[in-house]
């Protein structure tokens, strides 16, 4: 297991101390330093480049978004928004953070978003679609405060209402797959990314049609976008979606998986 060197940054001394406490029950992460201030950061991160940021997003002078217009090209880390206020959490996804906690942080979500950090760094498109996030963020010349995003159903759509837009229509049809982050889910079709407030389990259980299945604690796919299926090691399974994205199959629901595509065959 790769160790994570991790930076943490937060204006709050306490919610340092209680994160450091938490990650240091996580095995493979190491806490090269906690900061206060975005300054303090960019000079932590000028000596030694973490492969993990843990950041608030409401600081004295500089916000969270501020630091991550610091970066060089291929020298971005994977970054984990940890704040008081979830009306941030569509700006956050649109610049491609790993997950997005609200405090106080459980100690199950805090692992849950750890598992994410590394498997997001080992995708090879990860730091170039970060960077690309990070290039539209600074031309952005007033930051915004996008709500939360929610989302009503009918006739066989989503529509999905956020601060920005007064409802997009996202037809049950066009979602390749969904992706779970805490109560923040992206919905995924070919042309767009979409973030809302929903659970995952509510969302494939009783939203969304039959097609769409688990294939992981934090995910699920829409079958008819699966190209090809490649069998892995300990009953795991990587699938390849027409739109290019591959999505890793875990060992508990490749049976369902297995299961689904096998009575639609006969």
């Amino acid at each position: 297991m790769k160790t994570l060197n991790t930076l943490l940054v937060d204006d709050e001394a306490s919610a340092l101390e209680g994160l450091s406490l938490r990650l240091g029950r996580i095995p493979g992460v190491h806490i090269t330093a906690a900061v206060t201030s975005v300054d303090e950061a960019i000079e932590c991160i000028a000596q030694d480049l973490p492969d993990l940021i843990f950041l608030d997003i409401q600081m004295p002078g500089k916000s969270g978004f501020d630091l991550l217009k610091q970066f060089q090209p291929e020298q971005h880390p994977a970054v984990i928004f940890v704040t008081a206020f979830h009306q941030y959490a569509v700006r956050a996804f649109d610049v491609e953070a790993v997950d997005y906690l609200l405090k106080p942080v459980r100690q199950t979500r805090l692992a849950e978003a750890v598992e994410r950090a590394r498997l997001r760094c080992s995708e090879p498109r990860y730091k170039a679609q970060l960077l690309n996030a990070v290039e539209t963020l600074e031309a952005q010349s007033q930051p915004t405060t996008a709500a939360s995003s929610s989302y009503r159903v009918e006739q066989e759509k989503l529509i999905i209402t956020d601060g920005r837009n007064s409802g997009q229509l996202v037809p049950f049809n066009d979602i390749a797959w969904v992706d779970a982050a805490g109560d923040y889910m992206c919905i995924h079709t070919a042309a767009e990314t979409y973030v809302m407030r929903a659970r995952l389990k509510h969302l494939v259980e009783n939203i969304l049609p039959p097609e769409f299945i688990r294939i992981h604690k934090s995910t699920a796919v829409n079958v008819r976008f699966i190209k090809h299926i490649e069998a892995l090691r300990n009953s795991e399974y990587r699938i390849d979606l027409t739109n290019e994205k591959t999505l890793k199959v875990s060992r508990t629901y490749s049976a369902a998986l297995r299961h689904y595509l096998f009575t639609q065959s006969k």
